[in-house]
């Protein structure tokens, strides 16, 4: 087992805030010694919790649909590292819609694997979450402005909106974001992969 394996079987055998989730631990993460593309979403849903199969529901369809990748691709852990901001599932909010991820695992996780990725070039920051995680005080006021301030944090980061149903409304109100940052993805992913 090498570094990257072993410190990999450490993040899913994680018990660290496993009285504050409903469902149990079960932390997602894909990564190999080659990924280029690092993907941080947010935190597991319900689906992706009981597959164990990051982005396994209709938002990774969504997220794939961005990227134009084939599933095969995208779960290819060789080329794609998959490393969310909270691992496991972190129950419903009283409002509706899943709670925050959990704040113990990306300080507690994301430095070791960043370390042990170091082939990455592109991290795609998707949400809030991840981009509070990554760009702290270089993010903006607002998802939209962060998402809109794309090229500022090229060529290591490319924010975007959260790919759920709740952006279905947000996509249809700035359609720059499919016209300008869906393909400038695409053709950096594509350049990536290849």
């Amino acid at each position: 087992m090498n570094d990257l394996e072993s410190l990999l079987a450490e993040v899913r055998a994680c018990r660290v805030c496993e009285a504050h989730l409903p469902l149990g631990p079960r932390p997602m993460v894909s990564a190999a010694d080659g990924a280029r593309l690092l993907i941080v979403g947010q935190a597991p849903g319900t689906k992706v919790h009981e597959t164990g199969i990051p982005w396994n529901d209709p938002s990774g369809d969504r997220l794939r649909e961005w990227l134009d990748l084939d599933r095969d691709t995208f779960y290819d852990a060789g080329r794609i590292a998959i490393v969310p901001t909270g691992f496991c599932y972190p129950g419903r909010a009283e409002k509706g819609g899943d709670n925050p991820p959990r704040p113990e695992c990306a300080p507690l996780w994301h430095p070791p694997l960043l370390a042990a990725l170091p082939k990455i070039k592109l991290t795609l920051l998707v949400g809030t979450y991840a981009q509070a995680v990554y760009l702290a005080d270089r993010r903006k006021k607002t998802m939209t402005e962060t998402v809109n301030a794309w090229r500022e944090y090229a060529p290591e980061f490319l924010p975007t909106p959260h790919p759920s149903w709740r952006t279905t409304f947000w996509l249809k109100k700035n359609s720059w974001f499919e016209a300008e940052v869906v393909p400038e993805l695409r053709r950096r992913v594509r350049d990536l992969l290849v």
